[in-house]
């Protein structure tokens, strides 16, 4: 068996083990080191994934249930970046919070990387039952992150709606995954693209299984109607763990989306398509219409996470139809889910920034005139908002740009019509953050006080989310051949069956 294409996992899972022994015996006062091995453990996870991918293969593992290949390896490295980006972000902010106490101590940092380690399994599984495994590692790790804070009923109501939200999320999916192994005798991903192919089976089957499989993924999205989880939790857990669950999950989640629906259930293509319309258009409606009557920062970026993954789904709808490219639309989609990515790691980052033992800054009135405090950062905080909201030169504006050409292309023009406007909807609220930073005078005028550290990660941060939108080529021509390499058996079987 080749163990070779799994080592960036096998390494953090002896590592993120290790951490955690290592943590046990250190003193609260010594939690920095703890902190230290979690990125060095990253580093060397980035290293390994960054060298199979400039290989360029795609190799195949323990029973075709593993898969190395250039999609996997590129969101690995950009989740290992948001882990990372996230712990930078969080060291001060749960050192405030007690951890002489042991709450939101040493066992962030382990829970953080085995949620990592099971994004990790999620991305690479080329099985359904793989798939499922690591779904669910990194579901627990998070369950547990969320309810860190045992003490606030608030976060323990966040917990618990996860908890069973994300069960029954889980049910669903696998209730789909079982049907589907009734009808092709298979849980491996290129085996039920070949049986759904071969026109042996009843469609109806399929279909119902291929309902339950994406109602499952939407709720792991936190797409509409499935996102009554995502306000509560994002709002009740610590910050470090909001930035936690909006950030590296939402790469997997793209990444478990390609590998079941367009790999395994391409020939089905116009069901699922169907499906995802839906999600799509009531997402970005839901999230940008909610959005606008929220007063909590946290609850705010909790609705503009339903709008962005709405987003995204119009590029997975828009693989096929008209005359755009299937390698595009996904390349696309898989370019936005990267550039939200990074733009929530820099908005939750100032939450965190500016807040302090005692005092979360997750209103929006703990926002205004932060410009007198700190014009730096509240440059950082209006890129940050352009580029959700779609504005130039932001890397936001390229990702909207290149998804909604992806979807007029396959002829969705309606569509496109109705993401712009409901992008216009969204701006609204972006907006009005920058004007409280600008227009209005300072509730709290105390010092803003940060880590080095945090500071040069946050300014980079900003400046990279600039940098790519005036020159986004590299990185999308990067999700174009890393995609188009990991669908292409998926495309030829489709291609065979329709000549």
């Amino acid at each position: 068996m080749n163990l070779i294409p799994a080592y960036p996992e096998i390494f953090l899972l002896i590592a993120a083990s290790a951490i955690l022994l290592i943590d046990m015996f250190l003193p609260a006062q010594k939690r920095d080191v703890t902190y230290a091995l979690s990125l060095i453990a990253l580093a060397v996870c980035a290293w390994l994934s960054m060298s199979y991918f400039e290989s360029g293969s795609v190799v195949y593992t323990f029973n075709n249930m593993f898969v190395s290949d250039p999609m996997s390896q590129l969101l690995k490295m950009f989740s290992y970046l948001a882990v990372a980006l996230t712990f930078v972000y969080s060291r001060q902010y749960i050192n405030d919070r007690g951890m002489t106490s042991g709450t939101l101590g040493g066992e962030f940092y382990a829970l953080a990387l085995f949620a990592l380690l099971g994004q990790m399994v999620m991305i690479s599984g080329s099985n359904f039952l793989t798939i499922y495994l690591g779904l669910e590692l990194m579901s627990l790790s998070l369950y547990a992150l969320v309810a860190l804070r045992r003490n606030d009923p608030i976060s323990t109501e966040a917990s618990m709606k996860y908890f069973v939200l994300g069960a029954l999320a889980s049910g669903f999916l696998l209730y789909g995954i079982s049907m589907l192994y009734g009808a092709t005798g298979s849980l491996d991903v290129n085996a039920v693209a070949k049986a759904a192919a071969s026109n042996t089976i009843k469609p109806t089957v399929l279909v119902f299984g291929i309902v339950f499989v994406v109602a499952g993924l939407a709720f792991k999205l936190g797409a509409a109607p499935f996102h009554m989880w995502v306000p509560d939790v994002y709002q009740g857990s610590p910050t470090a763990v909001t930035l936690l669950l909006g950030a590296a999950p939402k790469l997997a989640a793209f990444a478990i989306c390609i590998r079941l629906l367009v790999e395994g259930l391409l020939p089905m293509v116009v069901d699922w398509q169907q499906m995802l319309t839906v999600l799509a258009v009531l997402s970005m409606a839901v999230g940008n219409i909610t959005a606008i009557v929220q007063t909590n920062l946290k609850r705010m970026l909790a609705y503009s996470t339903i709008s962005h993954m709405g987003f995204m789904l119009l590029g997975l709808l828009a693989g096929f139809g008209g005359k755009g490219s299937p390698v595009d639309a996904y390349g696309a989609a898989m370019f936005y889910s990267i550039a939200y990515v990074l733009t929530t790691l820099g908005s939750f980052g100032l939450i965190m920034l500016l807040s302090r033992a005692g005092f979360e800054a997750d209103k929006l009135e703990d926002f205004k005139g932060l410009n007198q405090r700190s014009p730096w950062f509240a440059l950082v905080m209006l890129i940050l908002m352009f580029s959700l909201a779609g504005v130039p030169p932001t890397v936001g504006f390229y990702a909207k740009l290149s998804v909604l050409q992806a979807v007029v292309n396959a002829g969705h023009v309606g569509l496109a019509v109705a993401a712009v406007m409901f992008s216009l909807i969204g701006a609204f609220y972006y907006l009005r953050i920058v004007k409280l930073m600008y227009f209005d005078a300072p509730v709290d005028s105390s010092q803003i006080t940060a880590s080095s550290d945090m500071r040069v990660a946050l300014s980079l941060n900003g400046v990279a989310i600039v940098a790519l939108g005036i020159l986004p080529g590299a990185l999308m021509a990067a999700c174009n051949t890393a995609v188009g390499q990991s669908i292409s058996h998926a495309l030829k079987a489709v291609a065979k069956l329709n000549s």
